[in-house]
């Protein structure tokens, strides 16, 4: 029988055993696959054997294989009887998802720039998977208890469920990185095991940007603090809350009327430099009045060396009676520039500090348009300075809180 050839081989699709020589035979097989087998005789037995798949071996390949197989059978009884086992390499020991998630997380501290959420990370964790996976070793946890521990927060208290559960995967994942459990995270499972979260109705609530006249005139009538004075220059400057609340004297020059935010404290991980309108200079010069000589900060805490918390200002809003989140005065200087002015939506963005989308855009974009932002937050300043439109039932209760208070 003649012994095939790489072209002949490449094109057989008949189903059936075609024979090369020497007990070497292409199988095909019914649906087209074809791999290779060695027929040979060991103790008056016939075997076939297989040598792999026709994909990964060609003919010379199948050959060469063939050989070196014949090879190795002399003096062998039993080509099929297993090889003795080779001892399985040590592996490191186990360790319990909370020692994995300590240790995840002193590696990870460094590269974030909030420390809150450094804090709140190995909370999250201590107080809703502890309790359950805490004391379970690495290799041991699947789907069903982390199912377990996600599930009774999973409705009542969505954002944090989907934090816990994300967290959960960075350890798991971790620990088959460094060889603690053969696979990653089985979060996904997870997801489809569980049921359909409700649908967030909205953004940052924000008022109407002409509402925010009012509010202003109602926060500047209320008693001066650091709180109140913290939310006058964030909504001036239509800055976020951590930029603020952080804000030390070293970084605002006077003179040039500029306040510039370092980098490590801002989101994008970029200085950002925010220009001052008479009415934000008039805040700093309220705020100095309270200066403490042991801080640096312009709105201290109720430990001078601490800023203020983030619900400091969201209770000085709450307790104006005003339907707003501290985020949400961006919202409503964003909608004014669109609404009420002719300046352009880049220059706006620039100042919201908000990064560039397209690659390409970023490339080609040189300016930062800090003179056109600072003619936009002197209009803003102008605007919220302005007489405050007749008030509606919640502006007046928001005005009446505030002078109360």
């Amino acid at each position: 029988m003649a012994k095939l050839t790489a072209l002949k081989a490449r094109h057989l699709v008949e189903p059936g055993r075609y024979s090369d020589g020497d007990g070497l035979y292409l199988l095909v097989g019914p649906g087209g696959a074809k791999s290779w087998i060695l027929r040979v005789h060991v103790d008056g037995r016939r075997r076939d054997l297989g040598l792999g798949s026709f994909k990964l071996l060609s003919l010379l390949g199948a050959r060469d294989a063939a050989l070196e197989l014949r090879r190795k059978l002399r003096g062998i009884s039993d080509p099929y009887a297993p090889a003795p086992r080779a001892p399985k390499p040590a592996r490191a020991r186990t360790l319990s998802f909370g020692e994995a998630a300590a240790k995840v997380h002193g590696e990870r501290t460094e590269g974030w720039k909030n420390g809150k959420h450094q804090a709140q990370w190995i909370k999250t964790l201590e107080n809703y998977v502890f309790p359950t996976l805490g004391d379970l070793a690495v290799d041991e946890i699947g789907a069903g208890p982390i199912h377990d521990a996600v599930a009774p927060i999973w409705l009542s208290k969505p954002e944090t469920a989907r934090r816990v559960l994300q967290r959960i995967g960075v350890v798991l994942d971790w620990a088959c990185a460094k060889g603690l459990r053969e696979n990653g995270s089985p979060t996904k499972a997870v997801i489809k095991g569980l049921p359909r979260q409700p649908r967030k109705t909205g953004h940052f609530e924000a008022l109407g940007h002409g509402e925010v006249p009012a509010f202003l005139t109602a926060l500047r009538a209320g008693k001066q603090s650091p709180g109140r004075l913290a939310l006058e220059l964030l909504i001036l400057t239509a800055t976020r809350s951590g930029e603020v609340r952080g804000a030390r004297w070293g970084e605002f020059d006077l003179a040039r009327r500029i306040w510039t935010v370092p980098a490590e404290r801002m989101k994008a991980g970029t200085a950002h430099v925010v220009p001052l309108s008479d009415a934000a200079l008039d805040v700093l010069r309220r705020a100095e009045v309270l200066r403490m000589p042991c801080t640096d900060l312009v709105f201290p805490g109720q430990r001078p060396k601490a800023p203020l918390s983030d619900m400091t200002l969201l209770k000085v809003i709450r307790d104006m009676g005003a339907p707003a989140t501290v985020h949400g005065f961006r919202s409503s200087f964003r909608d004014w520039v669109a609404e009420e002015t002719a300046f352009p939506g880049e220059v706006a963005e620039a100042a919201l500090a908000h990064t560039v989308p397209s690659k390409v855009e970023a490339a080609y974009k040189r300016t930062d348009f800090l003179a056109k932002r600072g003619e936009l937050m002197t209009a803003w300043a102008r605007y919220c300075g302005s007489k405050p439109k007749p008030m509606d039932g919640v502006s007046r209760q928001t005005h009446d809180r505030a002078s109360a208070g």
